[in-house]
């Protein structure tokens, strides 16, 4: 009886010390699949973006968007390649980057600058290549540096008018981040939102960081608005969606609002911020082609 008693025990150990094991060794799994198979690859995310008001002559264009790129974290030389790789394979019209190229974490010495720069100039598009701070490249000294070098138009609270092949302009703008600014968001935007009342442009597109500012703006203004800084989440559970937001992405955080006639899309980027993680969250640009109907 004794002897049955302490083979149960026994048996019950040992199912205890199986059970430990898988939960430890899950535990582990889970890490070592968020850090270095979750944060590599490169998921391409397609949108059809409909809107009368786009003049005829930039009916089918083509936008490519970059956001969070956190060089120096996951993203290394070889990713960005990839990056620009795919971007250059969608053959777009417009590209734009909307912030946290750099990472505040990192210290970039001048290989990482030639790196970046060289990288970032093979990038190509018909209309233009469009960059703007993020609040992780405003602490960062070499950025300004690494813009210049790379070819890109930098249009941090600046705007440009363009045409293609016809009479009817668009206007884009750039809105530069939120933080560590004596000007507020629409104080940012207030030259791009003038010009667009004077010269009655009748579509328009705005490209800012952090995307709750964008209650804070004369959004109606802009018939597009793209954004990053949420990342989606970085970390994401099924049902239940992102569960670590940073700070002025608290309400707009997924990939598509429509905000009364404003279409507000947020890239979840390709790198990694705080934590190098990401679950069910993978690397990603955004392609948007824009069209009449």
């Amino acid at each position: 009886m004794e002897h049955s008693e302490e083979k149960q025990q026994h048996r019950k150990m040992r199912l205890w010390v199986k059970l430990l094991i898988l939960f430890f060794l899950s535990i582990i799994l889970t890490i070592l699949y968020s850090r270095y198979i979750s944060t590599s690859g490169l998921f391409i995310k397609e949108y059809l973006v409909i809107d009368e008001d786009l003049p005829n002559s930039f009916n089918g264009i083509k936008i490519a968007h970059i956001t969070d790129v956190h060089y120096g974290q996951t993203i290394h030389k070889k990713e960005l390649e990839k990056v620009v790789k795919a971007v250059n394979e969608y053959q777009p019209d417009i590209i734009v980057i909307t912030g946290d190229l750099l990472d505040r974490d990192i210290i970039y010495d001048s290989k990482d600058i030639t790196d970046i720069s060289k990288t970032l100039s093979k990038l190509e598009a018909s209309l233009g290549k469009y960059i703007i701070m993020g609040n992780h490249d405003n602490v960062q000294d070499v950025y300004e540096e690494i813009v210049q070098k790379s070819g890109l138009t930098y249009l941090n609270e600046d705007y440009q008018i363009l045409y293609n092949y016809g009479n009817e302009p668009i206007l884009i703008a750039g809105m530069s981040t939120g933080e560590y600014s004596n000007k507020t968001p629409q104080e940012k935007v207030a030259d791009a939102t003038k010009k667009i009342k004077e010269e009655n442009i009748n579509y328009s597109i705005l490209i800012m960081h952090e995307p709750d500012y964008i209650d804070d703006i004369d959004y109606k203004s802009f018939d597009l608005v793209l954004a990053g800084h949420s990342h989606a989440g970085q970390v994401r559970l099924p049902l239940i969606g992102a569960i670590i937001l940073p700070p002025h992405a608290q309400k707009y955080y997924d990939e598509h609002y429509k905000i009364d006639d404003t279409n507000l899309y947020i890239s979840s980027g390709i790198g990694t911020s705080t934590i190098k993680f990401r679950w069910f969250n993978r690397p990603s640009i955004n392609l948007y082609r824009l069209v009449k109907k």
